[in-house]
């Protein structure tokens, strides 16, 4: 084959190749190429090699499980948002959606895969991925967005499930507990990872928000703290108002309201009574343990032993006696005793029993006010005789005060005089003192200036002694310095000498000492000597 046949069989090649790769490619981004938006998830099933993926069954996973590496079926793992490139022949491509549970619901996943559960256990432990067993999950999902494989889980998105059970109300789900209330949990099985048996828990859940699973418990939302339950006696009325006997006692019913019960001398007595009780947070539970709920624990407890309390203890006292003295006080603390130790058996809380009012028959509560009344009127005149003695010593009391003030205030006049006078006396004798005080000073003052001029004299006096001698001393220190009076004479002869004198040399020999004194003029001793001579005259 010649070079052309070579360079015609490469140039095809190449042309081959490159339609190749376009297509190729073309292939892979349009055929191959999925995208998943945000919010969605993609879950891929390998079919298997194209030759045997429709008749042949090796490797496949087994029924209720995820494909292994190599294995035909479902994968684990779902791909997120965004671009993925699977071939549709070899893979099938399926785009799911995210679980999104909102604001106040909470979402209950089963599981599809994994092995069977032990008898007597319907709950799976574990989060989604996790699980290794068939059945509903314990835990529940709060709001949020999930990604769930569709294959594997489902899942029901629940708000506040109420349950009506009797009387009660048991609540799952979306749970929220209000201020002033607990949650006294049930639980529907017992959970292996805390410990907690079925039925109703000691344990109470504080005010706040709680996913439940409504397979795993029930919550009983419970009114805690005091409330108040009264039982009256129904009043006679008359155009809206009660109406009352002559003495202003109201008038009851005959409807046979309130507490009613004979007393030991066989009158009919009613009573009004009101109690103050609760439940605590630690008495909720036995609370929905035994009644159910608040208004359970009123009807089958507090408002039965209240009449059965007052009953019992009213009809050991007479009629007279539940009417005034001290053993009207006596019942109320016997009630209100007996109350509480009723309340305690049944573990609530008493805070108060009172007995608000005992209505008395006519029969026996007239005579007895109209003695009361007639003794509290003795009184009255007797507390008006003393108070109006203590009137009388008050005024007197009164006017003692005021002569009293009058004579304290005489009193402080005089003692305030006195002690003017003597404050005066006081500052007299100290002005004498104080001058007889300067005039001391001043003379001692007055001696010290003489002693000090005296003293300045003699200094005087001494200093020119001193240096007198000193003068005298200096002499005769010169004097004995140049040896001789003479010498020190001659010294100060011609120390006062002027500076420009002249020096002339007479000879005076015989015959010659006049005829030379014509010069003598001219000379410095003739100067001295003429000097000497005009000073003289003057």
């Amino acid at each position: 084959m010649n070079n052309w046949n070579w360079r015609k069989i490469g140039g095809l090649s190449t042309v081959v190749f490159l339609i190749l790769a376009i297509f190729g490619t073309l292939f892979h981004w349009s055929i191959n190429r999925i995208y998943v938006v945000e919010g969605k998830s993609l879950m891929l099933r390998y079919k298997g090699p194209l030759p045997f993926q429709f008749w042949s069954s090796k490797d496949t996973a087994k029924p209720g499980n995820f494909a292994e590496e190599g294995e035909i079926g479902i994968l684990r793992n779902l791909r997120g948002h965004g671009r993925h490139f699977y071939c549709p022949f070899w893979w099938e491509r399926t785009i799911v959606s995210d679980l999104i549970i909102k604001p106040g619901q909470v979402a209950i996943v089963t599981s599809k895969l994994g092995e069977d559960l032990d008898q007597g256990q319907f709950l799976v432990d574990g989060r989604m991925g996790e699980t290794k067993h068939k059945g509903t999950l314990r835990i529940v999902y709060p709001p949020g967005r999930y990604r769930i494989h569709p294959y594997a889980y489902t899942a029901k998105v629940v708000g506040t499930v109420i349950t009506e059970s009797g009387k009660q109300q048991k609540h799952s789900g979306w749970v929220e507990i209000p201020t002033g209330y607990v949650g006294v949990v049930t639980n529907m099985t017992n959970n292996p990872l805390t410990g907690a048996l079925t039925g109703i828990q000691n344990k109470v859940l504080p005010p706040g928000i709680y996913p439940v699973n409504v397979e795993e418990q029930q919550i009983d939302i419970f009114e805690i703290g005091y409330r108040e339950t009264t039982i009256m006696c129904d009043k006679k009325m008359k155009n809206g108002v009660p109406e009352v006997d002559e003495q202003g006692e109201p008038l009851i019913a005959d409807n046979r309201t309130g507490i009613e019960f004979p007393s030991n001398d066989g009158f009919a007595i009613h009573m009004d009574f009101t109690a103050i009780w609760g439940v605590m947070p630690d008495q909720a539970a036995e609370a929905v343990r035994i009644f159910g709920n608040v208004a359970e624990v009123e009807n089958k407890v507090v408002i039965p032993q209240t009449e059965s309390i007052g009953r019992i203890h009213g009809s050991r006292y007479s009629a007279v006696e539940l009417l005034v003295g001290e053993d009207r006080q006596k019942f109320q603390i016997e009630t209100a005793e007996a109350f509480d130790a009723i309340m305690k058996e049944k573990k609530l809380t008493m805070l108060y029993g009172l007995v608000r009012h005992v209505y008395i028959p006519s029969e026996v509560r007239v005579p007895i006010q109209t003695k009361y009344i007639a003794d509290e009127l003795k009184i009255t005149a007797e507390q008006k005789r003393l108070t109006a003695i203590e009137e009388s010593n008050f005024v007197e009391a009164e006017k003692k005060v005021l002569l009293e003030g009058i004579r304290v205030e005489r009193d402080t006049d005089r003692l305030v005089e006195v002690l003017k006078a003597e404050g005066n006396k006081t500052a007299e004798e100290t002005k004498a003192e104080t001058i007889q005080l300067v005039a001391k000073v001043d003379r001692e003052v007055a001696e010290l200036e003489a002693q000090a001029t005296v003293l300045k004299g003699q200094a005087l006096a001494t200093a020119v002694k001193l240096e007198e001698e000193a003068k005298s001393q200096k002499f005769e220190l010169a004097v004995k310095a140049f040896g001789s009076p003479e010498a020190y004479n001659r010294f100060i002869f011609a120390k006062h000498l002027p500076d420009n004198i002249e020096l002339k040399l007479l000879y005076a020999g015989e015959g010659t000492f006049w005829t030379d004194l014509k010069g003598f003029n001219n000379t410095a001793m003739g100067k001295l000597l003429k000097d000497s001579t005009d000073k003289s005259r003057k």
